[in-house]
């Protein structure tokens, strides 16, 4: 049994045998209660009923069935059941069998265990949420919601402002975007955080759906056109910006590394703030693969110094996450990292007893230290001179995949670097077989990496 809302329901898994004939893998019974005692009452019945139903489908199809099941032994007792009077409930206890609510679906999605969500994910769903309760609505009966209600939703991202919710504290979702729309002149968001939003929403649909509150999903294939193509959507950082970051005073000489990292001074700090982006340009990682990084992660394997990118932890750590199963990967230390002493700073942190190399990484409102790195990194570019449009920290993996290519890395290596998927190439069966590449052919792809666009001999 499991509880919806307001009532518990049984799940009953379709034999085998029988899910092709009633098209369908789970049979779902509301027990019109949300009272555990009564339910266990009434759930023989509701099996018994479902048991008949499967051998009905068994029956019509000319399948051997049970005929215990459908019709009742010749040596069972008549039925003879006594009148009992009804004695009406006070109104305060009745307790009609209310459908269920959107809100109530949507939040039950979200919670559902069999999820397991990264924070981000498990926050981009709820951000989803929010705004199906606000234009939808949070009352409206789930198996009630239509097409309609998916295109008024769609319409409404369509000319939602970007951060609406800073910007028109006060309007709802729609009526922020209907001044948006009226006005014109209020930057609204892309069409691919629109398409995402409404991804997100179609895959509660579709759970809804595998959960039999609805028939079908009403929002598939609905998504507004993208005027900018996926391989410009994030462009690689450009001679320029390249030479402004790693100019800047953060890694010339500033104030301190805290709120003097802009200014001009004698300091030289080697904290998360100077690492972190030397180390997405030298290895293409991700921002969160590197925030998430122990002291023991940085290691010798098979006699080359290695990046350990991996859920596995050597000290105990519980807060790792990998965007996809490829994500799991080696990646040899370039030299030029070795120069700027990395591995000497993560042998420091070791020796100083600590479990992770950037600490001091805060992890700001959201509670997510990649976020809140992000968010100092846009300030960062701005106040260096880097900024410009279609770049951003993960402007850092194109660099790194164009250097790939400018070495002339095989294909194959330059995918496990990256810890990057091509469709079913990951799945495909030939990639069970071997062991896969040795760690000396992977630290000679990233030895032939020369990233002649940057010059950091000054930070060795």
């Amino acid at each position: 049994m499991l509880r919806r809302g307001h009532k518990l329901y049984y799940r009953h898994t379709v034999p085998v045998d029988a899910q092709r004939l009633l098209n369908r893998l789970e049979i779902w019974r509301s027990l019109r209660t949300d009272s555990l005692a009564i339910a266990l009452r009434r759930l023989p019945g509701v099996v018994a009923r479902i048991e008949m139903e499967i051998e009905h489908a068994r029956a019509m199809a000319g399948f051997p069935v049970d005929l215990t099941l459908i019709r009742p032994l010749s040596d069972d007792p008549p039925e003879h059941l006594v009148p009992v009077p009804l004695v009406s409930q006070p109104a305060d206890r009745v307790e009609p069998d209310r459908p269920l609510t959107l809100g109530e679906a949507y939040r039950s999605y979200i919670d559902d265990p069999t999820r397991a969500w990264t924070a981000n994910t498990r926050e981009a769903y709820e951000t989803s949420r929010k705004l199906a309760i606000a234009v939808i609505g949070e009352a409206v009966p789930v198996a009630s919601i239509s097409r309609a209600n998916c295109r008024d939703m769609l319409d409404v991202l369509r000319f939602l402002p970007a951060n609406a919710g800073k910007l028109f504290p006060k309007l709802s979702p729609r009526e922020a975007a209907e001044r948006a729309r009226l006005r014109g002149d209020i930057r609204v968001i892309s069409a691919a955080n629109a398409n995402s939003l409404m991804s997100n929403m179609s895959s509660f649909l579709n759970w809804a759906v595998n959960e039999e509150l609805l028939s079908r999903n009403p929002a598939r294939g609905l998504r507004l056109p993208d005027p900018i193509n996926k391989r410009d959507k994030r462009l690689p950082f450009d001679r320029d910006q390249l030479r402004a970051i790693f100019n800047a005073p953060l890694y010339r000489g500033c104030l301190d590394g805290e709120r003097g990292y802009n200014k001009v001074g004698n300091q030289r700090p080697r904290n998360a703030r100077f690492w972190v982006p030397l180390i997405a340009l030298f290895t293409g990682a991700r921002l969160g693969e590197i925030c998430q990084l122990d002291t023991t992660d940085i290691r010798a394997v098979d006699g080359v110094d290695c990046i350990v990118v991996s859920l596995r932890s050597l000290v105990g750590s519980t807060d790792k996450q990998l965007k996809t199963t490829a994500s799991d990967r080696l990646i040899p230390v370039h030299p030029s990292l070795i120069d700027c002493g990395l591995l000497h700073f993560a042998e420091a942190k070791r020796k100083a007893g600590e479990k992770k190399l950037f600490d001091d990484i805060e992890t700001g409102s959201t509670g997510s230290r990649p976020v809140a790195f992000s968010k100092w990194f846009t300030q960062f570019l701005r106040a260096c001179g880097a900024q410009r449009s279609r770049t951003s920290f993960h402007s850092f993996r194109h660099n790194f995949r164009d250097e790939l290519r400018a070495a002339r890395i095989d294909h194959d290596i330059a995918l496990l670097l990256g810890g990057w998927t091509t469709g079913s190439s990951r799945t495909a069966v030939h990639e069970n077989y071997g062991s896969g590449y040795r760690v000396d052919a992977l630290n000679d792809a990233v030895r032939r990496l020369s990233f002649e666009q940057v010059d950091v001999r000054h930070l060795a």
